[in-house]
């Protein structure tokens, strides 16, 4: 908590989740909105006044006034809370038409595998679980309409991580995902992007960064940037395209010398 900021009000009937938002603080107030990046909007709020390099121009829309009037009244109840930072259940809650995962690593946090040790050792997959609730995650997202789409580009040959990957993928597409797997040495000249993430929408992009040893911190970072979310939908599609739905993968396939 930073000391005198307190929480006013965002926007009460947004449908997006990273919703406008207001705080009252000594002095002043912060206000978060979506960032201006068309520059004819930029070069006509120049004509009026001078813009410093610290500043930037924020767009709120009507709906976020009442909150504005209250913060400048002092009109508002002490100690309010917000809903807090949007969890991937609330993100894909939100999710009207599509949600989109690029992965782009050949290998993920073991102790987060269930049932991996077992089937290195075995093959036996009898061990391996969801976690608890994403089986009705997707079938609730698939049968109310949304489109769910993942691909995942590996080395070849693969490594042993994927290859236990692509033997339980089976279950994800039971669930009603669609998955494609695309050669990394098929896709060099494509525009990837750089960490795995979600894509809810094309629209709000959901990062999500591993470790050097492939375990996983939790650190997820989110952007709404449409430029962002146009690119990486972008590249998606260009995945999907080239990428070879699971049920016709071979992921034993390789090439000498890649």
């Amino acid at each position: 908590m930073v000391d005198g900021v307190e929480f006013v009000g965002g926007d009460p009937n947004s449908d997006e989740v990273e919703c406008p938002a207001v705080w009252r603080a000594p002095g002043g107030a912060f206000i978060r909105g979506k960032t201006v990046t068309d520059p004819k909007f930029t070069a006509r709020f120049n004509t009026d006044v001078g813009k410093g390099d610290d500043e930037t121009d924020v767009w709120v829309p009507d709906r976020l006034f009442p909150a504005i009037r209250e913060a400048v009244d002092d009109a508002y109840k002490p100690d309010r809370v917000g809903e807090g930072p949007h969890d991937f259940k609330t993100l894909l809650n939100a999710a009207k038409r599509s949600v989109i995962r690029f992965e782009t690593r050949d290998a993920y946090d073991v102790s987060k595998a269930s049932g991996y040790e077992r089937w290195r050792q075995t093959g036996d997959l009898s061990e391996h679980r969801w976690t608890a609730d994403f089986p009705d995650m997707v079938r609730k997202a698939v049968a109310r309409g949304v489109s769910w789409r993942r691909v995942r580009i590996i080395s070849r040959p693969a490594s042993e991580y994927m290859r236990w990957e692509h033997a339980v993928t089976a279950k994800n597409v039971e669930l009603g995902e669609e998955i494609r797997w695309l050669w990394r040495d098929l896709a060099a000249d494509l525009l990837i992007p750089a960490a795995d993430c979600w894509v809810f929408d094309n629209r709000v992009i959901r990062w999500n960064f591993q470790r050097g040893d492939n375990s996983n911190p939790g650190l997820y970072t989110f952007s709404s940037d449409p430029r962002v979310a146009r690119d990486i939908a972008g590249a998606f599609e260009m995945a999907w395209v080239r990428g070879t739905p699971h049920a016709d993968f071979d992921i034993n396939s390789d090439v000498p010398g890649i």
